[in-house]
């Protein structure tokens, strides 16, 4: 019978090191497993981030007023911020008796008074219906932005008319009514000088038809 075997000298060591080896990479790999669950909720975190940051970002991008003053010259724009503007100013702006007090017929040839009104749209604009839009925007724009604006049209051109003792047009409305914007019948004209004539002298107004004895003494 063949005697049995028995391992070599040292063979009994290096077993039991490659066996500690294996019993600390099973350990490690078990402190591994959560890794991918720690990376899936590392993502989502990331990503909720990202979005409240471009949340953040959108509600700083307060698109700019155009200014009047600047308009390119080019009729159509011209022509186009006056239609834009002209139906906010029946829509909003006149709706409120002390504006609709103190805008003149002849607002369309007080530059300062259009850029004005321009501004005043726009923040309205941003207040109700941009990706800023707040109550605390709204608020301003009621007790400080409107106000400010007709007090400095009141100032500036109130007591400005095209014809002074032509009756002007909407004062039998009640309180409360839209009234029609002033001397809208000028606009083409008015944007047509602005757009290429700024630097000159504004087109003379063309005289009332139907102005009465008054208005014949007057021209």
């Amino acid at each position: 019978m063949n005697p049995p075997s028995h391992p070599e000298p040292g063979e009994g060591g290096a077993l039991a090191r490659l066996a500690g080896q294996v019993d600390t990479l099973r350990r490690q790999v078990a402190e591994l497993e959560p890794i991918p669950d720690q990376v899936g909720e590392l993502g989502r975190l990331v990503g909720q981030l990202s979005e409240a940051l471009a949340a953040v970002t959108a509600r700083r991008r307060i698109p700019a007023a155009p200014s009047w003053l600047l308009a390119p010259n080019d009729t159509a724009e011209t022509r186009r911020l006056l239609d834009e503007l002209c139906g906010w100013a029946q829509a909003v702006f006149l709706r409120y008796p002390d504006a609709a007090k103190v805008l003149p017929e002849c607002w369309l040839w007080h530059p300062e008074v259009v850029e004005e009104l321009l501004w005043l749209m726009h923040a309205w604009l941003a207040a109700y219906q941009g990706p800023a839009a707040s109550v605390g925007a709204a608020g301003d724009w009621h007790d400080r932005q409107r106000p400010g604006v007709v007090n400095r049209i009141r100032k500036e051109a109130g007591s400005c008319s095209i014809e002074r003792h032509q009756t002007r047009p909407g004062w039998s409305a009640p309180d409360g009514a839209a009234l029609p914007v002033p001397g809208t019948d000028h606009v083409e004209e008015i944007a047509r000088w602005w757009a290429g004539q700024r630097d000159q002298a504004p087109p003379e107004p063309a005289p009332a038809v139907d102005a009465g004895p008054i208005g014949t003494a007057l021209r």
